[in-house]
C-alpha cells in the first residue's frame, strides 16, 4: 500500500525531460517501513528498500518481496563485471556453526530462471533494476561512477540480449542515488564518465573538451560548481544517456525522484554520513510470455 501523505517526489534534480508522465512512483509500506517501487516494474516483486529495513539483508528482504525465491547477492567492487545466477550457489542463511559467507566480486546480476531473487546495494551509487517483458527475466546493477564510468549497465543488456532478450521489451528502473545537483566531482572524473557519451569525433582529447560538449546537450549531466576544477555530475542520468546510445528508448527508462544524500530520513549517503551503512534494491524474475 502507499504511504499516506507521503509525496513522490521531493528533489527536482532528479526529474527529467525524458521520463513519461505515465511512469509513477510508489511507497509500499511492510511492517510500517517503506520502501519503493515503480509502476514500470510492475509485473515483478521488486524494491528499492530504505534504511529503516537496516541490518535486514537479501535472505529477510526476499520474504518481503517472494518467499521461497531463491536469493542471489555479490560482493560489490565498484566494477563493471557481470554474473549469472547460472554461474552462482544461491544465499543461504549461515547456522552459528558456519564460517561467514563469501561472494562473488561483480556489480551486476543477471537471472537464469523463474523465481530468482537479484540484490544490489547502494549508499549514493545507483541501484538499477531491469526486466525483460517478454521473458520475464531480470537483472541487477550496481553503478557507481566507477561502475558508470566502465559501463556496467550496457555489460548487463548485453548479456540479457545473449539469453534472447529484445532491446524494446526492456524496462529499466534507476533508484534513489545522490542526485546530480549535489554530487561534486572533478572535471577529470567528468570527463571519464563524459567519455562514454560523447562520440570521438565530436570533442578534443580535453577533460575541459569533454565537458564542453556534455554542457551543450540538451539533457546534460554536468552542472557548474563554484569550487576551480570541479563539477557536479548525474551519473544516473550519465546511464540513461549511455541506454539511449544503445538503442533503447527513453521512454522505457525511470529515474527515481529522490536523492540519497538530500534525504537523511530515509536514505544511507556515504557522501553525507561517511559510514559504510547501504540500503538495498532487489526484483524477482518471474514467468514470460515464452518459455524461460
Amino acid at each position: 500500500m502507499t504511504v499516506a501523505g507521503d509525496r513522490l517526489t521531493n528533489f527536482p534534480d532528479s526529474e527529467w525531460v525524458g521520463q513519461r508522465e505515465s511512469i509513477s512512483w510508489q511507497w509500499q509500506s511492510r511492517e510500517g517501513l517503506p520502501y519503493l517501487t515503480c509502476s514500470l516494474l510492475d509485473r515483478w516483486s521488486h524494491g528499492f528498500f530504505t534504511r529503516d529495513f537496516s541490518p535486514r539483508g537479501p535472505i529477510d528482504l526476499t520474504e518481503v518481496l517472494a518467499p521461497g525465491a531463491k536469493v542471489y547477492r555479490l560482493q560489490q567492487v565498484h566494477g563493471n563485471a557481470v554474473l549469472k545466477t547460472t554461474e552462482l550457489s544461491p544465499v543461504v542463511a549461515p547456522d552459528s556453526e558456519t564460517a561467514a559467507p563469501s561472494y562473488a566480486e561483480a556489480d551486476g546480476l543477471v537471472a537464469g530462471r523463474e523465481l530468482e531473487a537479484l540484490w544490489v546495494c547502494s549508499a549514493d551509487c545507483v541501484p538499477v533494476l531491469i526486466a525483460d517483458d517478454r521473458t520475464g527475466l531480470v537483472a541487477a546493477v550496481h553503478a557507481g561512477w566507477r561502475g558508470t564510468a566502465a559501463k556496467i549497465l550496457p555489460e548487463a543488456i548485453a548479456q540479457l540480449v545473449a539469453q534472447g532478450s529484445q532491446l524494446e521489451n526492456l524496462k529499466i528502473a534507476m533508484g534513489p542515488a545522490i542526485a546530480g545537483k549535489v554530487y561534486q566531482v572533478s572535471v577529470e572524473v567528468a570527463a571519464e564518465l563524459g567519455a562514454t557519451i560523447a562520440p570521438k569525433s565530436a570533442v578534443s582529447a580535453t577533460a575541459d573538451g569533454i565537458c564542453e560538449f556534455l554542457h551543450q546537450l540538451p539533457e546534460t549531466p554536468v552542472l557548474a560548481d563554484p569550487e576551480p576544477g570541479k563539477v557536479r555530475f548525474d551519473v544516473r542520468l550519465c546511464n540513461a544517456l549511455q541506454l539511449q546510445q544503445l538503442g533503447i528508448d527513453l521512454s522505457q527508462v525511470a529515474i527515481a525522484p529522490f536523492c540519497t544524500y538530500s534525504d537523511s530520513a530515509r536514505f544511507f549517503s556515504y557522501r553525507r554520513d561517511r559510514l559504510k551503512k547501504v540500503q538495498w534494491s532487489g526484483i524477482v524474475s518471474a514467468g514470460g510470455t515464452s518459455s524461460l
